[in-house]
């Protein structure tokens, strides 16, 4: 349960894309914002997002995206739901996540350490998730895709997307996009994006068993440095072998 309360804090909406179809003008269109975000490469990002009663998070950082992975850092807040509970058990509400292209690192605290031989980080390798199926293979896709330009995917899959209108969002003349998109369950996607094809907010609503799904983003600063710094080694618990342990088999070294 404490891994997993670990683990959430990195997750995000998403969905899958079915076969490729005949783009429509807001099609065309969201292609050049999913095109000018790549090249942007990297924003600050400030998020909000409620699970039912299960989670509710605040996080604010720094992401870069490239060809070879995820980059960069942020600070991910629980406020409210069952998980926060259960985080207050461990000593904190607060964590930093680090995210580089092989792996997500969790920075825990000093409670929850001590349970863990004193180290300070949880290291959870994509390709070990996606090893577990079911959850840990979503929650992999989920943080490497943790970018703006993966809301405009999203969005890219709803067959009834369309443009909205012009609206001002944060001081900015944006044009809002919004669909529905078919997966584990009906969500809709709606996104702002301004005059150099960047986002600048977007909402994603849906359904999940914990209860209502809604995250909603501000993004930034686009090209603004994203870095993360490896943690030590030997501060350092894998997920992998943290959950053999608790399964009956071997443990951390």
């Amino acid at each position: 349960m404490a891994l997993t309360a670990v683990l959430l804090g990195a997750t995000a909406c998403s969905g899958e894309e079915p076969p490729a179809r005949t783009p429509s003008p807001a099609e065309r269109a969201l292609r050049a914002v999913e095109r000018a975000v790549d090249r942007a490469g990297s924003a600050r990002i400030t998020s909000t997002t409620v699970m039912g009663r299960e989670l509710s998070i605040e996080a604010a950082g720094t992401l870069g995206w490239r060809d070879d992975g995820l980059t960069g850092t942020l600070t991910i807040t629980y406020t409210g739901g069952t998980t926060a509970e259960t985080m207050r058990e461990l000593g904190t509400t607060s964590m930093e996540a680090r995210y580089l292209p092989d792996a997500y690192y969790a920075r825990i605290g000093d409670a929850f350490a001590g349970k863990l031989g004193g180290r300070h980080w949880i290291r959870y390798d994509y390709a070990d998730l996606e090893s577990l199926g079911g959850a840990g293979a979503g929650f992999a896709e989920q943080m490497r895709t943790s970018t703006p330009q993966q809301s405009v995917k999203l969005l890219l899959t709803a067959e009834d997307v369309r443009k909205v209108g012009v609206e001002t969002t944060r001081g900015q003349r944006t044009t809002h996009y919004s669909g529905t998109v078919d997966g584990p369950g009906t969500q809709t996607v709606d996104i702002w994006v301004n005059d150099q094809d960047l986002l600048v907010k977007k909402v994603e609503r849906g359904s999940t068993e914990s209860g209502r799904l809604t995250q909603t983003a501000y993004y930034g600063d686009y090209g603004a440095r994203a870095a993360a710094e490896r943690p030590p080694a030997a501060d350092t618990a894998d997920f992998e072998d943290l959950l053999g342990q608790e399964t009956g088999g071997a443990g951390p070294s």
